[in-house]
């Protein structure tokens, strides 16, 4: 066993399941029927004069399935997050209610879930070009290694079998995003 070309294997294999950790992340942020505090974090409030993530000048909180409740711990940031809710363009209607900011989700339309489902599949195709690219990189560098060449034949069908199972955790993880968000 070559260590110099089970080394870039085994990086390939850490960038491609990072490539699936980051879709996971991305595909949380994409709403589907129910609300969750992660819908909000895209966005930035002025605080002070600084962007900042809503989730470190607020509580956010799902009191029910159709509602976020949005707790400042400084009552005078209320029309700031009002604000940066309206500019993040999420299609929520904040109301201030002098305490808190209570949003209700709406229900999503048939149009709006494709396209929901259009963003989950660009986010997977994303992920896909990511674990290519590994690929294409742990092949480069086993061709540049000193190894014979039967040795880096065998390397690289272990890249692509590793390929191969990320590409389609890949999917599954894009399938059952839209199964959820296509549920009504």
């Amino acid at each position: 066993m070559n260590e110099e070309l089970q080394f870039i294997v085994d990086s390939a294999v850490e960038s491609m399941n990072n490539a699936i950790e980051h879709l996971e992340n991305e595909l949380l942020k994409i709403r589907a029927g129910k609300a969750n505090p992660v819908m909000l974090s895209s966005v930035m409030v002025d605080y002070y004069g600084a962007p900042t993530p809503l989730s470190q000048v607020a509580n956010v909180n799902t009191p029910d399935a159709r509602t976020l409740s949005i707790q400042p711990w400084e009552k005078t940031l209320l029309p700031e997050i009002e604000k940066a809710i309206m500019n993040a363009n999420l299609g929520f209607n904040p109301m201030n209610n002098g305490e808190s900011i209570i949003i209700n989700v709406p229900p999503l339309t048939e149009e709006r879930r494709k396209e929901l489902a259009k963003m989950a599949k660009a986010e997977s195709e994303t992920a896909k070009i990511s674990i290519r690219n590994a690929r294409k990189d742990a092949n480069n560098e086993i061709k540049k290694s000193d190894a014979s060449e039967d040795e880096q034949n065998n390397y690289e069908i272990d890249v692509q079998k590793h390929t191969d199972q990320f590409n389609k955790k890949a999917e599954e993880v894009y399938l059952r995003k839209e199964k959820d968000i296509l549920t009504v």
